[in-house]
């Protein structure tokens, strides 16, 4: 992206504009969010938090900073009037911040990533004890430069859609209520999160789909085709379609290559990265004590459910099963987060189980995910598979998760506890 000189004058106004929408803001309920536990605001550190557009990065950010207190200024970068902004002008950003908001000792910086060479502005913020909270959409951009200019000088946050939890309570739904009524109300609940998915503003808004057609032709455009300035965008983008399409699925790079007529695998290979790194995909690699196979053969799913049918030319039936085992995986990633787990999954010849939950090389725990398991075929399939995953890595710990089965299973000597996914993500 080409840099421009903005004048004193327009910045003053975009970021007076900017203020007075925040003013407007404050004072709203909103849904508090589990990663506002995880910004450190008394640290030298600068609070990274990262995620998928529209996840709620910014709201996280501002109702930690408005929650403790303190006196910030704020500036976002995804703002047309600021775009192509060069980090030599960062300089007057930082003087109009001090004309509009008086002495401050935070500072919140939104998108950083748009604007090149900002590290070091935010390394020099850093040195004059001034706190840093700072959002970007791209983990690579983010990660590559802060471990080249921040080292040990950044704490990453890393930000999903809503949880169930979260959706419960944006729609005043007490998921602790054990009564029959309040059992029924979270059925409901969680029939709905199954379906719309977590974005927040999917919650105030009826046309999910045309948002999210939105918010994916935004990200492809924007966050990947122009930053790594991809040769063959409509290619590009008929790949990243159908593995969300697919998604969850197992992928061969050399067989996207020759469906897409790419020239080399390594091509698909870096597009799957750039999907991941902009946080559509998921990635989760297969459980194997050889790191060969770990690092080679990768699993992918959507960051949320609302990203495998609520785009154009889908032709995608409910895939409940798909769908449920999606959205356990994003809770296990973000319970992980806190814990520092790893999760695996395990596939055979012989049978396969969805999620191997790790702590190092210890095994916590094996998952698997069907959402009816009434078919005494498919029952069995599912209990074989956790078996598999008992035999495999010696852990006992084996759960069964489904839309509403309750219930514990003894199978060989081993038990398998039956639970639906509705009441686990809430412990």
């Amino acid at each position: 992206m080409k840099t421009k000189t903005i004048d004193k004058r327009n910045l003053e106004i975009a970021l007076l504009d900017q203020k007075k929408e925040f003013d407007h803001w404050t004072g709203k309920k909103l849904c508090a969010r589990y990663e506002e536990s995880l910004v450190d605001l008394d640290s030298p550190q600068a609070q990274v938090v990262i995620g998928v557009r529209r996840s709620g990065k910014s709201t996280l950010c501002l109702q930690s900073l408005s929650h403790a207190g303190v006196n910030f200024a704020y500036v976002d970068f995804d703002d047309e009037r600021l775009a192509g902004l060069s980090a030599q002008q960062l300089n007057d950003v930082l003087e109009v911040l001090y004309m509009i908001y008086g002495d401050f000792n935070h500072i919140f910086l939104d998108e950083i990533q748009n604007i090149e060479g900002w590290p070091l502005f935010v390394n020099r913020l850093l040195r004059t004890n001034i706190h840093v909270v700072l959002t970007g959409s791209n983990a690579k951009l983010l990660s590559s430069d802060l471990a080249t200019h921040l080292t040990g000088r950044s704490n990453e946050i890393h930000l999903y859609p809503l949880s169930y939890t979260e959706f419960c309570a944006i729609k005043g739904v007490d998921y602790k209520d054990r009564t029959t009524e309040g059992i029924a109300k979270q059925r409901n609940a969680f029939d709905s999160f199954l379906e719309t998915g977590g974005f927040p503003e999917l919650t105030l808004i009826r046309n999910s789909k045309n948002y999210i057609i939105h918010l994916v032709d935004n990200i492809l455009k924007r966050d990947i085709e122009q930053r790594y300035r991809i040769a063959s965008p409509a290619q590009f983008e008929n790949l990243a379609h159908h593995l969300l399409n697919m998604s969850p699925c197992r992928v061969s790079p050399s067989d996207l290559a020759n469906t897409f007529l790419f020239k080399s695998p390594n091509t698909v290979r870096n597009y799957i990265a750039y999907l991941k790194q902009a946080y559509l995909l998921i990635g989760v690699n297969k459980y194997s004590t050889k790191s060969k196979v770990r690092i080679t053969q990768e699993k992918l799913y959507a960051v949320d459910v609302a990203l495998m049918n609520q785009r154009e030319n889908v032709m995608a039936g409910e895939n409940l099963g798909w769908r449920l085992e999606t959205m356990v995986l994003i809770h296990l990633i973000r319970k992980n987060q806190r814990e520092g787990w790893d999760v695996y999954y395990l596939h055979e010849r012989s049978g396969e189980c969805d999620f191997i939950v790790c702590n190092g090389n210890k095994i916590l725990q094996c998952i698997q995910v069907s959402y009816d398991i009434s078919n005494p075929k498919t029952l069995n399939r599912e209990i074989n598979g956790l078996l598999l995953a008992h035999k495999r890595t010696n852990c006992s710990n084996l759960l069964l998760l489904t839309d509403h089965d309750c219930r514990d299973i003894e199978k060989n000597g081993v038990r398998i506890a039956v639970r639906p996914v509705y009441e686990w993500c809430t412990e």
